[in-house]
C-alpha cells in the first residue's frame, strides 16, 4: 500500500535522529522493504542552539529551520516530523512557511497521559520557556518540574549523550532524579527530550510517556492513512 512521504528535520542532535529513524522502522509493520515508509531527512547539526536562543538571546534557529522545511517539501515531503522537543518552541514560524503538516511531538505525548501530575525529564530551555506547559493545560494536567540541581544534571546527562559517553552509568543518574520526581508528587513521567530517550528506562511503578515514541506513532498514523 502507498503511503505517505514523510520529512524529517534532523540533527537535533544527530543520535536523536538516528533513534527517530531506528524507532519508526521497528514501528511500522512490514514483511519486506517495500512495506516500509518513504523518509526524506535534513540531519544538519549546524542549526543554532534552540537553547541558547530561548535562554540566553542568542541568534534564532527559526530561519534554518524554516529552510529545512521547505527544502523538504520541495523534495516532495508531504508532511514534516522534528525529533526534538526544544525546537518545537519555534514551530509555529515553520508552519507558517511551509504548505504541509508539521506533527507536534509535544500534542502528542500530552494525548498518551493518564493521570497527572506530570513529571517533566526535558532541556532547561524547555522546562523555563514553558514549552510543555500549554498542551499539558489544554489537557488538565499540572506540571512538576526538576529542582534546580536536578535540572542541572539533566542537562549534564544531556551534553553527555550529545558526546557519545558510555550510557550505563548515565542510566543510574537519570534513575535517581525519576525517582526524586516521583516523591515530589508526579503520577506520569513524560520524556521530553530526545537524549533522554535514549537513555530512559520506565520504571515499572510510574507510568513513562517517551515524546520520541509517541512522535513515531504518530507519524507511522499520518503516513499510512488516507494513503493514496
Amino acid at each position: 500500500m502507498a503511503s505517505k512521504t514523510v520529512g524529517v528535520v534532523g540533527g537535533m542532535g544527530p543520535a536523536a535522529t538516528v533513534e527517530f529513524l531506528a524507532r519508526l522502522v521497528r514501528a511500522t509493520r512490514a514483511a519486506r522493504d517495500e512495506d516500509h515508509l518513504h523518509v526524506l531527512v535534513d540531519s544538519d547539526p549546524r542549526i543554532p542552539s534552540r537553547t541558547a536562543a530561548l535562554l540566553h538571546g542568542a541568534p534564532s534557529p527559526a530561519p534554518r529551520l524554516c529552510a529545512i522545511a521547505q527544502t523538504l517539501e520541495r523534495a516532495g515531503a508531504e508532511f514534516l516530523v522534528m525529533p526534538c522537543n526544544t525546537a518545537h518552541a519555534f514551530i509555529d514560524a515553520m508552519r507558517g512557511a511551509v504548505g504541509i503538516p508539521i506533527l507536534d511531538m509535544r500534542a502528542e505525548a500530552a494525548a498518551l497521559v493518564g493521570e497527572g501530575p506530570v513529571g517533566l525529564l526535558a532541556t532547561a530551555a524547555v522546562v523555563r520557556a514553558g514549552v510543555y506547559d500549554r498542551v499539558l493545560r489544554a489537557r488538565g494536567l499540572a506540571l512538576v518540574s526538576p529542582p534546580d540541581a536536578d535540572q542541572n544534571e539533566v542537562t549534564a546527562l544531556i551534553a553527555a549523550v550529545k558526546a557519545g559517553e558510555p550510557l550505563d552509568g548515565l542510566r543510574l543518574r537519570l534513575r535517581r532524579i525519576v525517582v526524586r520526581l516521583q516523591e515530589a508528587g508526579a503520577r506520569t513521567l513524560v520524556v521530553g527530550c530526545t537524549e533522554i530517550s535514549i537513555l530512559h528506562e520506565p520504571p515499572p511503578e510510574l507510568p513513562s510517556v517517551d515524546a520520541l515514541d509517541a512522535l513515531v506513532e504518530a507519524t507511522v498514523r499520518e503516513a499510512q492513512d488516507d494513503a493514496r
